[in-house]
Order: structure tokens, then sequence, then C-alpha cells
């Protein structure tokens, strides 16, 4: 079978009647595009980025030389598609770009794939900016041809990575006809090392902030999720997945939910991920592009792209909305589909992001009635529920099982009803 057509956006470093080498480059890929029957668009120098990108569907926005500023720096951020890469001889970019390095970085770490020309830019880049760069085969005017070859076999190569489309349809519509819940998928209780919470606490103040069901996931144990069931099976109004914030050896952290039994820190990020496989369970990867979290950085990410079940979007306790916005546009292009979790250290905090989902039972319903989740958040003061948790936690010692004094249930969670005026 003829593989379907693809829309790509070429984006030129200069005006695309220009000499540069990149411009030339673009122009003749783009020209061999067209001759097989891609849709190409063509975006350059004094057109408006913006507009253009969001004008129709793409599959591929392929930048030329991407430094600011320049028409594809502006792609890379009002990109939502996958974003290809090529750098052509940007010696003098390249070094007067290290002024911009943390912007420049934010944009460069939203490419999928680097290509160069030349192994001379490879080397290059690889020392101001590392990464994989794939090196192109040559430009001479006989060999578009090739090079058109080489860069669709990218294309399509990410694009095959992205997660299918619908899920099972079957189970969705099975589990369309139960009742609705809101669901909090990240939380910690006193057997996290850094939190200070009962678990009786903590499910009390979830019963009464309306939730149907939470996920417990402490720092690399499961002794206060298993714990949580238990009491929550008892009561019967609760559900408790249990799961576990684990800290792989060198490449952050992941969630593995639907689990029974504990993952030791320590392990890879590929060996955490075949044991959470091995119970059954989810991989839920929490504040993802969060720098002032322990996080797996994008080429770790990209590498385990096809094992991730879940991307958390959004998450209060992450100090920038751009992090929760980078892990936001991630999960789209990637087709990832998308959850939050109050990251709750202090049951104050419990539920300030929430989803609203179809009843589950299992991890395969449970992921099947994500696809259609509403998310929705309650303000909560980031330094109020910080300043908590280093009140509940500073100068006990350094163990799970730490106690509050006289912990009671958070109140307040349900909206209020408006109280009669009085005559």
């Amino acid at each position: 079978m003829t593989p379907e057509p693809l829309s790509i956006a070429q984006v030129f470093p200069v005006r695309r009647a220009g000499r540069n080498p990149a411009a030339r480059f673009a122009r003749a890929v783009s020209d061999e595009f067209e001759r097989r029957g891609h849709e190409v668009l063509r975006v350059s120098t004094g057109d408006p980025v913006k507009r253009l990108l969001k004008s129709r569907s793409l599959d591929v926005v392929h930048v030329h030389d991407p430094f600011a500023p320049s028409a594809p720096s502006a792609a890379l951020r009002h990109s939502l598609s996958l974003n290809v890469a090529t750098f052509h001889a940007p010696q003098e970019r390249v070094l007067s770009t290290q002024v911009a390095r943390p912007l420049v970085e934010i944009f460069f770490g939203r490419i999928d794939a680097r290509t160069v020309t030349s192994a001379e830019t490879a080397r290059l880049l690889e020392r101001f900016f590392p990464g994989s760069y794939e090196l192109l085969l040559g430009e001479a005017e006989n060999e578009w041809g090739r090079i058109a070859d080489e860069l669709e076999a990218i294309y399509r190569r990410l694009l095959a990575r992205r997660h299918p489309e619908g899920g099972n349809s079957e189970l969705r519509e099975r589990i369309s006809q139960r009742p609705l819940i809101e669901v909090d998928l990240h939380m910690h209780t006193d057997h996290s090392g850094d939190c200070a919470t009962p678990v009786d606490v903590l499910l009390q103040t979830a019963r009464d902030r309306g939730l149907g069901a939470i996920a417990i996931t402490d720092h690399n144990e499961v002794s206060g999720a298993l714990e949580a069931r238990k009491i929550a099976e008892e009561l019967g109004d609760i559900k408790v997945i249990v799961a576990e914030e684990v800290k792989t050896a060198e490449q952050g952290e992941v969630i593995g939910l639907f689990l029974e039994e504990k993952i030791p820190k320590g392990l890879t990020m590929a060996e955490t991920i075949a044991e959470i496989r091995r119970q059954g369970g989810l991989v839920y990867v929490p504040h993802p592009f969060d720098r002032f979290h322990s996080v797996p950085d994008y080429e770790h990410l990209l590498d385990m792209v096809e094992e991730i079940d879940l991307l958390e979007v959004f998450n209060p306790r992450v100090a920038l909305t751009a992090f929760n916005e980078e892990a936001a546009r991630f999960a789209g292009k990637y087709r990832i589909v998308p959850a939050a979790g109050s990251d709750s250290h202090v049951a104050q905090g419990l539920g300030s992001v929430r989803q609203r989902i179809h009843d589950f039972d299992g991890p395969a319903e449970f992921l099947e009635a994500m696809r259609d989740a509403d998310i929705t958040r309650k303000h909560k003061n980031l330094i109020y529920v910080q300043t908590l948790k280093l009140l509940q936690t500073t100068g006990r010692p350094k163990a799970p099982k730490r106690r509050v004094p006289d912990a009671k249930p958070v109140r307040g969670g349900r909206p209020r009803r408006e109280r009669r005026a009085r005559s």
C-alpha cells in the first residue's frame, strides 16, 4: 500500500528567495516533497508564523537553523505538531545564542528529531546543546531525492511513535453508562519521607471533598496505599488506587498505578517500567518538565514515549506555569492520555486539581475513562501549602510514619450552600 501523503511545514530562517544555504536546502526538499504528493506549507521571515501554523492540521513542522530571533524559533514556540530541526552551518549563530541559552534550551527541548548537514556542525552543536544529531547524506543537486527519502523516513518514524487515537471504543461505550466521579491521581501520606499526613486523615479529607477515587503515590513505598485501600473497602464510598512514585537511578521519577508490591528505587527507567508492567499497572509520568523536580530529561522522555500511559499535564505544586504547558504540549503531539494530580503533601492541598471521569473497575477501564476526562482545578496558594508542608515535617525524624499531633481531616472542600439573607 502507498503511504498516505503528509502535511509538512518547512520553515525557512530567511526569506524564501534568499541565497542562504539553509533556504536553498529548504526550497529544494519542499519542491521534492510536493512532487511526491505531500502538502507543503512554506513559512519564512516576514510571514505570520503563528497564524500559518494554526491554519491547518500539520503532521510535521520542519525548522531550519532555529536560532532566535527567526521564523524557525517562532515556529518552535507555537508548533503543536511533531518538530524536526535541520542545522546547517550555524557557527556564528551558536556562539551568539549563548546569551539567551535558557530560552533556546526550552525551544530546543521541543525538537523531536535533530538533523545536520555536516559532521562539523554536529560536533559544534553537541558541544553547546547536547543531543542526538542525525547526519543527512550530502546536498548536491542530484541528491535531493535521497535527502527527501531520509527526511520522509524520519517523519514517518516519528509519526509511528504517536499513541493510537480512540483507544478501546467498545470498553469506552460500556463505561459511559456509569456515573461520573471525581479523581485526584497524585498525593502522599506519612508513609512518604516528606509528608506527615496520616492515612485516615487523608481518606476522611478526600471523602469530605467529594472525591470518588484517589491514587496514593507515596515515594518509594506502597504500604500507605495498601492500608488506605483496606480502610476504603470497609467504608465503601471511595476507591483507592495503590500506586508508588519511584525514584529511578538517573532518569527521574515515574509513578506506577494499580500496583500490589513495592518497586525498589534505584532501578533504571526501563527496569522500573518493566516492573510496573509485570504487576499489570499503568505508567504515569508526573511533573515531566518541572526542572525543580527529579524528572526525565527530554531525551529520556522521547526514549520511553511508547511506554507512557498517562502524562501529568497539570500539577499545582509546579512553580512555573510554563512547565505544565510544556507537558500539555508533549501529551498532545504524541496523543498520550493527559492526567492531573494535586501532588498533595498536606491534607489542605488535596483535590485542588481533579478529573471527572466515569466510574471504573481496574486499570483498563480506568485508562479508557481518562480519555474523556474533564480536568478542573481550584486556586490553592502554592506558598501556603508549601509552608504547611515545612511546618509539619521540619524537625521530625527523616523517616516514614511521622505524625502531626492531633491530626484531623480538613473540612471545606465541598461547595458551600448559600445562606438565606436575614430579614
